[in-house]
């Protein structure tokens, strides 16, 4: 019968339930079992694609074309598989599905209720996700005490009541605060959100405890009495990416099974391993992210940055991941700059001290004009660039005005340019921004001979797409006139993939977001290219 593990989050949001889910998966992974995860978010929003980067982070593409929480990448990156949209439940796609339901009359004249319905379907769903896998990870998102939570931890209980208790376990990664007046770690609010599961009729079988520093043995003693728990069920998790740390959030399975987790949950779910775990690969992995001998530094620069006084650096995670795994595999480190564009409309940003340049996605006018200056001083001093979807977008904009000399801009920015250089295509009208055309994965033919090409070894990769607009055809020909090799095509030829410039130490954009397909230990070939161009640098 296949497992399934629930992990909920206590004292606040963000406190890394998404790493810790991944890190499961992982270990149980390196004990042989098939694994997969779903991530549950209690907006009503249907996915995540309509959301700004500021809300809830970057926006994560599956290959079948998913708009989800970012905490699906982690998955897809410890697990190294693809993971399938429909492992992303929102309560706006069940109430969605159950008023549909009703209107077309598939319940027979019953009563919908909260009770059985909403539960039920939230069951059906993670049930469908878990076919054919021997265990099943749940993220259930937000915080314990958020009213969103409580459909979903109501067929959790549910769940576990259907196929026994043996099957089901339950995971709390919690916060553990330091208050500066007090220096001292309270389990208070620990102590609180543990109640507060219980109110749900579910009780921790493993707490995860989160925090600055490793939890000690009287705290641990607090939250075990308190919790009910035996004291190797309560796992210290401490920050990972800092000063002092591993500086990589990749070294957290490792940590867990300094505490033998992965033994423990077997235990718990009354499974034994089916082989040995072998972590060297991925040790080699962590060590050259966190201490390889050489740094190179990398400009990101995006305009997804500022929120009130802080900086929001998960705008860009998948980029700033593949970014880590494109240095692990070249032995360097790799230090981001995260640059605000509007900071480079104002020349406060100077771009010559980077070993290479980086302009990510988005959308709107906001910031580009400093994205395109970005670009133009990469291209112009032979500095490595590397464009991704609205950055590739934004060189062939770049290029037109400065090289080819047309007043060009695109649509999306200025309806009224003179030169519509990137569009909205014939055909790409009138959708709504929940379903944006050109979403998931698609196939590019890579021109003979071109860097690209020689990049990917083959003549034919895909790879994933979140846009709407277009480069528009009816400028291939200037573009490559004036020197811009468009070096990947769709499969009918008429949206450019990838370009390029020969001759420059590394200047290559794609419509695509390979960061997405990057692994750990298996990075996108693009990125890696482009941190060995920047190491020559």
């Amino acid at each position: 019968m296949t497992k399934y593990i629930f992990v909920t989050g206590g004292v606040i949001s963000g406190v890394g339930k998404g790493v810790a889910t991944a890190s499961i998966g992982r270990i149980l992974k390196e004990y042989g079992y098939s694994i997969t995860a779903v991530k549950i978010d209690p907006y009503i929003n249907c996915d995540a694609g309509t959301m700004r980067p500021t809300e809830h982070g970057e926006v994560w593409v599956t290959e079948d074309g998913g708009e989800i929480d970012q905490d699906l990448g982690n998955y897809e990156r410890f697990l190294e598989i693809s993971i399938p949209k429909l492992n992303n439940i929102t309560t706006g796609q069940i109430y969605k599905t159950l008023i549909e339901k009703e209107r077309r009359g598939d319940f027979l004249g019953e009563t919908v209720s909260f009770i059985p319905h909403v539960p039920d379907e939230i069951k059906r769903r993670i049930k469908k996700a878990g076919d054919g896998f021997e265990i099943v990870l749940v993220e259930i998102g937000g915080t314990i005490g958020d009213y969103e939570n409580i459909p979903f931890l109501f067929a959790a209980k549910s769940l576990e009541a259907e196929i026994g208790i043996n099957n089901v376990c339950h995971i709390m990664v919690t916060y553990l605060p330091i208050p500066g007046h007090l220096s001292e770690m309270k389990t208070k609010p620990t102590q609180l959100s543990i109640k507060l599961l219980r109110e749900n009729g579910i009780s921790p079988d493993f707490i995860l405890c989160r925090g600055k520093t490793a939890l000690d043995e009287p705290r641990k003693k607090k939250i075990e009495v308190y919790a009910n728990l035996k004291s190797d069920c309560v796992i210290s998790a401490p920050d990972v990416v800092g000063p002092g740390t591993a500086d990589t959030i990749y070294v957290v399975p490792l940590n867990f099974e300094k505490d033998h987790f992965g033994k423990k949950l077997m235990d718990r779910l009354g499974l034994s391993k089916k082989k040995e775990p072998n972590w060297s690969a991925w040790s080699e992995m962590v060590r050259r992210i966190s201490a390889a001998p050489n740094v190179v530094n990398i400009a990101l620069v995006g305009k997804y940055l500022d929120i009130g006084d802080f900086q929001l650096k998960d705008s860009y995670l998948s980029v700033a991941a593949a970014l880590s795994h494109g240095g692990a595999a070249n032995n360097v480190r790799v230090n981001i700059d995260w640059i605000n564009s509007k900071d480079i409309e104002s020349w406060k940003t100077d771009l010559s001290k980077y070993d290479g340049i980086i302009v990510p996605g988005g959308f709107g006018s906001n910031g580009v004009e400093g994205k395109i200056l970005a670009i133009e001083f990469a291209r112009k001093n032979n500095i490595p660039f590397l464009g991704l979807c609205y950055g590739m977008q934004l060189a062939v904009i770049e290029f037109a005005r400065n090289v080819c000399n047309l007043d060009a801009n695109s649509v999306e920015i200025n309806p009224n340019t003179p030169h519509k250089i990137i569009d909205i295509l014939p055909g790409m009208q009138g959708q709504d921004l929940g379903g944006t055309m050109r979403l998931g994965g698609y196939l590019a033919q890579l021109k003979p001979g071109s860097r690209i090409e020689a990049i990917y070894k083959t003549s034919e990769v895909s790879e994933r797409h979140r846009h709407r607009y277009e480069v528009n055809p009816d400028y291939h020909d200037t573009l490559e006139k004036g020197g811009l090799v468009i070096s990947g095509k769709s499969k009918d030829g008429r949206l450019a993939e990838f370009v390029e410039i020969p001759g420059h130490k590394f200047f290559i954009a794609t419509q695509a977001h390979p960061e997405f397909k990057s692994y750990p230990m298996r990075p996108s070939p693009i990125f890696y290219e482009f941190i060995k161009s920047c190491i020559k640098n």
